[in-house]
């Protein structure tokens, strides 16, 4: 049976400046997890298909990578269930083993946390509404786009000038698009994709992507013997078709980082 929590950013916050006050966050082993019997996973489940909510159960392309990871390691997989910003900072202090939640590896995150190796090239995509003149990246110049708080989209779209509307969930960043608040909407795009799909041909997602970056997943700093354990499982699951096939059973086109 799978445990739920909602956890504040102000918590984590708190948490984190203590962790560092103190000293801790020396990383999780691959023997503190096998210890306990069981892998705590923090994710965001507003990101289909990798993570949404069904019936009250976490489910998509990275909770089963990771059910099949945990079966490896002989451990239970364990999904915390919070807003996206306060993953990273809930692995880092080292409130929970894992962090998933379509994160992409950046310089900036390295410097808090460990990854594995990437699993998947994504590509930040741009949302429009379907009678919308916007029809490349180029048309964006001196419009407004929502974003997801505390994502590489948020942080690409600042950096490159762009005027910002932040949420802290997709659904509203989207409504934000639906409801004229936005020119535009930029997110993944497998989950520009779903959602937009859902929107019943009120948007529509552009041919140009804005970007690309790979995926991975999280650890608190230190967490060396975990990682080397999950990308050996996840590089055995790359090679032999598996994560292949996961993508495929919910219609993804899957895009291998090591091509």
């Amino acid at each position: 049976m799978k445990k739920f929590a909602k956890l504040g950013s102000l918590a984590l916050a708190i948490a984190l400046i203590c962790a560092l006050l103190t000293g801790c966050g020396d990383g999780v082993s691959l023997k503190d997890v096998q210890k306990k019997g069981k892998i705590t996973i923090a994710t965001s489940p507003d990101f289909p298909p990798f993570e949404s909510l069904s019936g009250g159960e976490i489910v998509g392309i990275e909770v089963d990578i990771v059910k099949l990871i945990a079966e490896k390691l002989g451990v239970e997989p364990v999904f915390e269930q919070m807003d996206f910003d306060s993953v990273l900072p809930g692995v880092q202090t080292g409130k929970f083993d894992v962090g998933m939640s379509g994160i992409t590896v950046t310089e900036k995150r390295q410097k808090n946390a460990d990854f594995t190796e990437p699993y998947f090239l994504a590509a930040q995509s741009i949302v429009v509404l379907s009678d919308s003149d916007i029809t490349c990246k180029a048309d964006l110049e001196g419009k407004t786009v929502s974003v997801q708080t505390g994502t590489t989209a948020e942080s690409y779209c600042t950096e490159n000038g762009y005027t910002v509307m932040a949420y802290q969930a997709n659904n509203d960043a989207c409504a934000a698009l639906t409801s004229g608040k936005v020119d535009a909407w930029v997110v993944d795009n497998e989950v520009a994709v779903a959602l937009s799909a859902e929107q019943n041909g009120t948007t529509k997602v552009l041919d140009e992507a804005m970007t690309t970056e790979p995926y991975a997943f999280a650890f608190a700093k230190g967490s060396d013997s975990l990682v080397e354990a999950f990308n050996k499982e996840l590089n055995a699951m790359i090679e032999d078709g598996t994560v292949q096939g996961i993508f495929d059973s919910y219609g993804v086109p899957y895009v291998s980082p090591k091509q």
